[in-house]
């Protein structure tokens, strides 16, 4: 077997599961991950496919090379899908295609990465400052509520009264699905973003929140942050980081519930 012979297996499975356990543009990504690799192989190797027995560890370090010389792409894109290229290996072996891994002794490059989140101060000035245009306001609005709830866009655009439910506290709990880790997940209905949707709760709209693109979402929060004076460069993600510093971590809540709230599917990611 080759390994694009492979990959095709993973992602035609993985299209069959579409829907019910992976998400469309989850499946994307590995559709373009394998238009990436038969790219690299073509350019590298000068050939349609690799096969499995002659995988070394110098093909890594070819990709690296590639992906950064042709792709100009950083370190932390490199090392994602490097992850996913082991995670073919990985099912190679499996489905006993392979013996061993023949990247076992890989160790990825590190890279240093800046977490981007708005502190208080910047947080209050997003909050109070007072917008003279609708569509200014509303993406606000649901910035700051993914601000104190920790949502991310597909959880937000999908929220409905039905995940609203009284907790083990008696208090209004959100209780999701969240999409990209196929985890359940709860986090408290706090004061403000509760208000934001009663502001925004309408008979003719099934979701709680107003429909916006994520593309116009993210333009609309950058110049809402020129508006009020924030240097940063801003987008909808950056609203749960927010959650998870600013709102949690630096009012004393331990890690482990940072994680659990933020629905992540292991503890190393938060």
């Amino acid at each position: 077997m080759a390994f694009l012979e492979v990959m095709e297996l993973h992602n035609n499975r993985m299209e069959k599961l579409v829907g019910i356990e992976y998400a469309s543009r989850y499946y994307q990504k590995w559709r373009g991950m394998h238009t990436l690799i038969k790219g690299f192989i073509k350019k590298t190797y000068k050939r349609n496919d690799i096969l499995l027995s002659k995988l070394t560890l110098k093909f890594l370090d070819d990709l690296d090379f590639f992906c950064k010389s042709e792709l100009k792409h950083k370190q932390v894109t490199i090392n994602k899908c490097i992850q996913r290229v082991r995670q073919i290996i990985r099912l190679a072996i499996s489905e006993g295609y392979l013996a061993k891994d023949p990247f076992i002794l890989y160790k990825a490059k590190r890279y240093k990465k800046e977490i981007v989140y708005l502190n208080s101060e910047e947080l209050m000035k997003v909050e109070e400052h007072n917008f003279a245009q609708t569509r200014l306001e509303q993406v606000r609005d649901m910035f700051i509520f993914c601000c104190y709830t920790g949502l991310a866009y597909a959880e937000m655009s999908s929220l409905k009264q039905e995940h609203l439910i009284k907790g083990f506290d008696g208090n209004t709990w959100i209780s999701m699905y969240r999409k990209k880790t196929g985890k359940d997940f709860s986090v408290p209905l706090l004061e403000k973003p509760k208000q934001i949707i009663d502001k925004y709760k309408s008979n003719t709209r099934e979701t709680l929140l107003p429909k916006i693109s994520n593309q116009k979402f993210n333009s609309y929060i950058k110049e809402i942050c020129e508006i009020v004076g924030i240097e940063k460069i801003i987008s909808h993600h950056i609203a749960r980081k927010t959650f998870a510093t600013t709102v949690l971590l630096y009012n004393d809540v331990p890690i482990e519930i940072v994680s659990e709230l933020l629905g992540h599917s292991k503890i190393t990611i938060t």
